[in-house]
């Protein structure tokens, strides 16, 4: 590693260990990885980096977020908030801005939770054409479709061992028309991450509108001890209220389409 890199983030882990303590955890001393859990209020993220050798001078540390509460939308702007700052500090440490801008997001959210329906996005406004992407990612498992008075759910799983792999399966989905336009995309995922401490698990999940959908989703991988695995559940509604029955459907789509990917744990 380039000596410069490496007293630059030997200096940054020394001063984000003093600033925030035992928030500040050691994940793996040999890889250079680390995680610090930053809470305003009752919201937390966790921040995962690694400082890879082209760190700080060439490449930004490598990142995961983990935020169950969070929807899909404010996660996309806050990825968006952190490449920007690192762009505009090419070659100098950037953690202790990610965890600030980090926590100034958590306040901008709990300031406007009483206008939550109103809510712009953090940053800027995503106009990307995902359609036109040539999106690299783990192979997709569609799984059968289940109709109940008009509604159709369909589970699709992969395969994940980062949350670029989830991001790059959740981007490809959405370049399937009728499933960008589904009345929801609900997902959970679990991957298992290694370090000189032991094992532990990142996971998260997304209502999309379906209230406590991704919440069931990501309590089933529970229960069956899913590791890195991704499953969305896409749902066309049809008019008529299922109630609880549309949780039966969602778990049953979920399990089922991880089953057929040959990811389910025996």
């Amino acid at each position: 590693m380039d000596t410069d890199n490496l007293t630059k983030q030997i200096e940054e882990v020394e001063a984000l260990s003093s600033i925030y303590g035992k928030d500040w955890m050691i994940d793996s001393e040999e890889s250079r990885s680390y995680s610090i859990k930053i809470k305003e209020n009752k919201n937390e993220v966790i921040l995962y980096v690694t400082m890879g050798e082209g760190y700080p001078s060439k490449n930004p540390p490598k990142y995961e977020l983990s935020a169950p509460w969070m929807d899909r939308k404010a996660k996309e702007d806050l990825h968006y908030c952190l490449n920007e700052i690192y762009l505009e500090n090419v070659g100098e440490t950037v953690i202790f801005q990610w965890v600030e801008k980090i926590r100034e997001v958590l306040q901008m959210i709990k300031a406007r939770e009483p206008a939550k329906k109103e809510q712009k996005n953090l940053c800027i406004e995503n106009t990307i054409d995902l359609s036109q992407l040539d999106i690299k990612c783990p192979d997709i498992t569609h799984g059968e479709v289940i109709i109940d008075r008009k509604s159709s759910f369909q589970g699709h799983a992969a395969e994940v061992h980062s949350i670029d792999d989830v991001n790059a399966v959740l981007a490809k989905l959405k370049q399937n028309k009728k499933i960008l336009n589904a009345t929801h995309n609900m997902y959970a995922y679990r991957i298992e991450r290694k370090t000189d401490k032991g094992t532990t698990m990142i996971q998260d999940c997304d209502d999309d509108g379906e209230t406590h959908a991704g919440g069931r989703m990501l309590h089933l991988l529970q229960i069956l001890d899913q590791k890195n695995t991704l499953v969305v559940v896409s749902r066309w509604y049809g008019g008529i209220q299922l109630g609880p029955d549309r949780f039966r459907h969602i778990n049953n789509a979920t399990r089922q389409v991880i089953q057929q990917a040959g990811l389910l744990k025996k």
